[in-house]
């Protein structure tokens, strides 16, 4: 057991407790429910007895895991370690149980204790459990590559990446491009790791795992620190043939007789597979759910996107999916409420005519009814744009910028209507 050593100790209030059993266990190292023991732990624990017969040592008897380790008040071997005792008091049983060794990592370890007063009139029957630290090191169980420049890295548990960089790559096979990484990320028991080009594909590749541990801080060791895996191959239609080596004349290919060649053929066939595969992906590039960030960028300025708003990837997709719908509707109430809604989910539960009281001529009397108001021909244009709940300042904003790019050109959007907050 860790023995502390406090320079002073106050002990501000002493509260008893009254049992309703005679005898209770108590002071026990590791503690019920308790994690993370260290695996060269000894077992402690006291039984007392609340009453005046104490507890009988040639009665206790304790099991761990199943195994008898304390009985007729003498240690078994296996836990009779130089830490083990049995202290026995008037009141109390002192028990220390020092495994000879240790625990296995992650261990769920069951401690049952059984003890009598003297006398045999009560009894105690009790059972806890503690868990062990985790020693054991992850280990790497595959590693495949997703893309040309992507590799995934699967673990026989979870795992944290402390240093992206730590990742060593080597090449098992000829001709094949040298790859380093460039970003790591985790998740769960896999890392996906970015390489700083493209693989060769078809190569057999070996990757080496450092600053890679589990959860408890165990780091990779070998040898499971190791995994092979194949360079990704594009995928390519089932009828292309673009094989370079194939399309050389014959006499050429058989006066080939050291193969070097080949290989370089073998060379400029991987920069053209690499090529080919881009060329394969163009049409992605104009798939608004595949294309990459950078080409929905482009996509929306190239359908002459008018909103300026801050928004995720996903919202870009869906706006460039919508944008051309949101044309059709401009100058519309229905365009306003779609975009309204779109951009800021809130929805437009009406829009009315500016209701205002304007000064009329030969009527109003200055003082009594006399409101400076817009002219008919004004009034006659303008609205109101009533919402279901309140906005912050930054929804009134991009509210009133985007119904001011909806709505018709001779219109006024005057007034926000927004619900009032209980007083």
């Amino acid at each position: 057991m860790p023995r502390l050593e406090l320079p002073t100790l106050w002990v501000d209030d002493v509260s008893a407790e009254r049992s309703r059993e005679r005898l209770v266990i108590g002071n026990r190292d590791p503690a019920p429910d308790e994690h993370n023991v260290p695996l060269e732990s000894a077992i402690a624990l006291e039984v007392f007895d609340v009453g005046p017969d104490g507890v009988d040592p040639g009665r206790t008897q304790v099991w761990v895991d199943g195994v008898q380790v304390l009985g007729a008040g003498s240690l078994q071997p296996g836990f009779d370690g130089p830490r083990a005792a049995v202290v026995v008091l008037s009141d109390t049983l002192r028990l220390v149980l020092d495994p000879r060794t240790p625990f296995a990592s992650e261990a769920r370890v069951d401690v049952r204790v059984v003890a009598e007063t003297r006398g045999g009139a009560h009894r105690l029957e009790t059972t806890y459990a503690f868990t062990c630290e985790d020693r054991v090191a992850p280990r790497l169980v595959a590693a495949v590559a997703l893309a040309p420049r992507v590799v995934r890295l699967g673990f026989d548990e979870a795992v944290l990446v402390h240093d992206a960089l730590g990742f060593a790559f080597e090449a098992a096979s000829a001709p094949a491009m040298p790859i380093a990484p460039l970003a790591a990320r985790e998740g769960g028991s896999t890392v996906v790791v970015e390489l700083d080009v493209e693989m060769t594909p078809d190569a057999t590749y070996e990757v080496l795992v450092r600053g890679v541990s589990d959860l408890a801080g165990n780091p990779v060791a070998p040898p499971d620190d190791r995994a092979a895996f194949v360079g990704y191959r594009p995928r390519r239609p089932a009828r292309r043939r673009f094989d370079l080596w194939r399309m050389l004349p014959k006499h050429n290919r058989r006066q080939d007789t050291t193969g070097d060649l080949r290989r370089f053929i073998a060379c400029l066939q991987e920069v053209t597979d690499l090529l080919l595969a881009d060329i394969d992906r163009f049409a992605d590039f104009y798939d608004i759910e595949r294309a990459p960030e950078s080409f929905v960028d482009l996509i929306l300025r190239d359908l002459g996107n008018p909103f300026a708003f801050e928004l995720d990837v996903g919202a870009k997709r869906r706006l460039a999916a919508s944008l051309v719908d949101m044309y059709r509707l401009k100058g519309t109430a229905p365009g306003i409420v779609n975009a309204v809604r779109f951009f800021l989910g809130v929805q437009v539960t009406a829009i009315t005519a500016f209701a205002a009281e304007t000064l009329v001529l030969g009527e109003s009397e200055l003082g009594v009814d006399w409101i400076l108001g817009p002219s008919d021909r004004f009034a006659r244009y303008a609205f109101e744009v009533h919402v279901d709940r309140v906005l912050s300042d930054v929804e009134r904003r991009q509210l009133r910028t985007i119904v001011a790019l909806i709505k018709p050109a001779h219109t006024h959007f005057v007034a926000l209507v927004e619900p009032r907050l209980p007083a």
